[in-house]
């Protein structure tokens, strides 16, 4: 699976793509977590544009993927493994 830095690592700035939770391998009840917590504030280096997808399973909607666009202005720098 890929992680979320490949993936936007390999987008040019200002480039829209969608992430979902099959390429990152996360159910849909932890990828609708994450993608709720991007809706709110960006990931690290992207925002969210559009309106999420989401899919219902048993009754209950999650998102299942989004369409976000690269933004180095919200890149973070990620803690260094020790």
């Amino acid at each position: 699976m890929a992680s979320i830095e490949d993936v936007v690592n390999r987008q040019k700035e200002g480039a829209q793509f969608v992430l979902s939770g099959a390429m990152m391998g996360l159910a849909p009840d932890e990828f609708d977590i994450v993608a709720k917590l991007w809706v709110k504030g960006g990931g690290n280096g992207f925002r969210v544009i559009g309106t999420p997808h989401r899919r219902c399973i048993d009754g209950e909607f999650f998102i299942d993927r989004v369409t976000v666009i690269k933004d180095s202005a919200l890149r973070r720098e990620m803690p260094k493994d020790r």
